[in-house]
């Protein structure tokens, strides 16, 4: 006999922990897609290195890797020279 109390069970920390870490088969398969997604852009990465691929413009012409200097000052070697002026020769 109760005598009106109702008795309570403790929650079983080692049960719910066993619950919280199944492994379901959705993450299974999530796991599976980040993998092989990480394989992909390693393949990618590898293959590029080793190829040394070409960059082409518009026209089909191959492109310089190295950024262009801007044409209008003079390279660095020339700028220390002096400037000889056409009214410097007479």
């Amino acid at each position: 006999m109760h005598n009106g109390v109702t008795m309570h069970t403790f929650p079983n920390p080692a049960a719910e922990a066993q619950k919280r870490s199944a492994i379901t088969p959705l993450s299974i398969v999530l796991g599976l897609v980040l993998v092989f997604f990480c394989a992909i852009l390693v393949f990618v990465y590898v293959t590029t290195k080793r190829i040394h691929p070409v960059m082409l413009d518009q026209h089909g012409a191959p492109v310089d890797s190295q950024p262009r200097r801007d044409t209008t000052s003079p390279p660095a070697a020339e700028a220390d020279k002096p400037v000889q002026t056409p009214a410097a020769h007479q």
